[in-house]
């Protein structure tokens, strides 16, 4: 039960943020993109590794962006942030 509540408070906050204007999305998204693979690893100990595969999936198609990111910020590259984002 506490699984589901956890999952279902997260879907919201992330309903929540994506409604949130693009100069305003970066702190709390960085939250989610943090807590949700605790969620997922979470998920495969009580569920099954099955359900925690689709959800590491909709996860990474979630955060593609962010997490291309990321990924070429541990390459040593030196990406943009998108004009919305730039202050």
């Amino acid at each position: 039960m506490t699984l589901a509540l956890a999952g279902i408070a997260w879907v919201f906050a992330a309903t929540g943020v994506a409604m949130l204007p693009m100069r305003l999305q970066y702190m709390p998204g960085v939250a989610l993109l943090v807590i949700a693979p605790l969620l997922i690893i979470w998920i495969g100990v009580a569920v099954s590794w099955w359900a925690a595969v689709l959800a590491l999936a909709a996860f990474v198609s979630m955060f593609r962006n962010p997490l291309r990111f990321f990924w070429a910020k541990l390459r040593g590259q030196n990406p943009q942030f998108p004009p919305e984002l730039r202050s």
